[in-house]
């Protein structure tokens, strides 16, 4: 199983050695306005993020409208719903993608989208989205990875709460359907996850497992996890936003505002200025103490731990070199903070 260790979504490069891919994640925080949702798209370009993505589904591509105790969510931060009732508040709606997916090319920022289902991705494909996200739940859904590895287009899978063994069937039948652009993101499929549960080393594994670009779908609080993810390798970070923490919808208590989004981005590309390379200096930089003479020194005098001791600024005859100098004479007169050199020592 081979894949590209770099792919590009139109013409930006993703992987080791590039900027890092940032994905500004819509989901629910439209709160179902085709207004705030352009909204959005505007404010993940202002913010800096290199894409936005979308969720394509409805309530009945993803459960049943079933009033039983199985579809009934009893804990967490949406209990007390149905599956269907959430996911029918959460959705957007399919017209809008069109809208969106124009307004994101009319300002520059890439648009893709999460399918669910066949129908999903035969939708997407009409409007030619450049690349799919396959969801941390999906990720088991092998028919469905198929059908998008068939499209052609890079492929972005969450890992979630996968297995060792779901993550590599997984890709498997994306590289047997002849994907060779493919993502993984770490992701804890917690909402908002715990930094001590997201376990951030997992990143290189996976990288070093399966030879392909990663990164992180990230749903803590703040922008601190995602900087520290770029700083371990990862060459992608999704983040869930919103526009205003007054906004509510299925998805905004942990997403970050437009101004945390922005500072994530401004951090994390400071983060990449700071990674840089492995270097060290060809030559050896001014030393940064010498011994310097601590009084005025008589020419003839003898050197000695009175007169004579290792200090800073750099300039003269390195420290390592003190034993050498205690005990060997002065050829001239030298003045009390001057920085030995070996011509004045006889």
């Amino acid at each position: 199983m081979h894949f590209n260790s770099s792919f590009s979504i139109n013409k930006h490069e993703i992987g080791n050695n590039q900027p890092t891919y940032i994905v500004a994640e819509m989901s629910a925080n439209h709160g179902n306005s085709l207004s705030k949702a352009i909204e959005l798209v505007h404010a993940a370009k202002e913010a800096g993020a290199d894409a936005i993505k979308l969720q394509t589904y409805t309530a009945d591509t993803l459960t049943l409208n079933c009033k039983s105790q199985l579809f009934f969510i009893n804990e967490g931060p949406w209990q007390g719903q149905y599956l269907h009732d959430l996911y029918q508040d959460a959705s957007t709606p399919w017209e809008w993608h069109s809208v969106l997916k124009e307004e994101a090319e009319k300002i520059g920022i890439i648009l893709f989208s999460s399918p669910f289902d066949s129908s999903s991705i035969d939708f997407l494909e009409s409007l030619d989205v450049p690349a799919y996200k396959i969801a941390s739940p999906e990720l088991i859904d092998l028919p469905l990875i198929k059908q998008v590895a068939l499209t052609g287009k890079p492929l972005i899978l969450s890992t979630g709460n996968a297995t060792l063994a779901q993550i590599n069937a997984a890709l498997q039948t994306a590289h047997s359907a002849g994907a060779t652009n493919v993502c993984l993101l770490k992701c804890t499929s917690s909402y908002p996850a715990l930094p001590s549960d997201i376990n951030l080393k997992t990143i290189e594994h996976l990288q070093k497992s399966f030879s392909c670009p990663t990164g992180l779908s990230d749903h803590t609080l703040g922008i601190g996890v995602p900087i520290a993810a770029v700083a371990l390798g990862a060459c992608m970070i999704e983040k869930h936003f919103l526009l205003s923490k007054e906004d509510k919808s299925a998805d905004s208590f942990f997403s970050l505002t437009f101004d945390e989004l922005k500072s994530m981005v401004e951090a994390i590309r400071m983060a990449e200025k700071a990674i840089g390379s492995v270097n060290y200096p060809l030559q050896k930089k001014p030393s940064q103490r010498a011994l310097f003479a601590c009084k005025d020194i008589l020419k003839g005098s003898i050197f000695t731990t009175e007169n004579t001791k290792s200090l800073r600024p750099g300039g003269g005859i390195e420290p390592k070199h003190l034993e050498k100098v205690i005990g060997a004479t002065a050829k001239q007169f030298i003045e009390f903070g001057t920085p030995l050199q070996w011509d004045m020592i006889g």
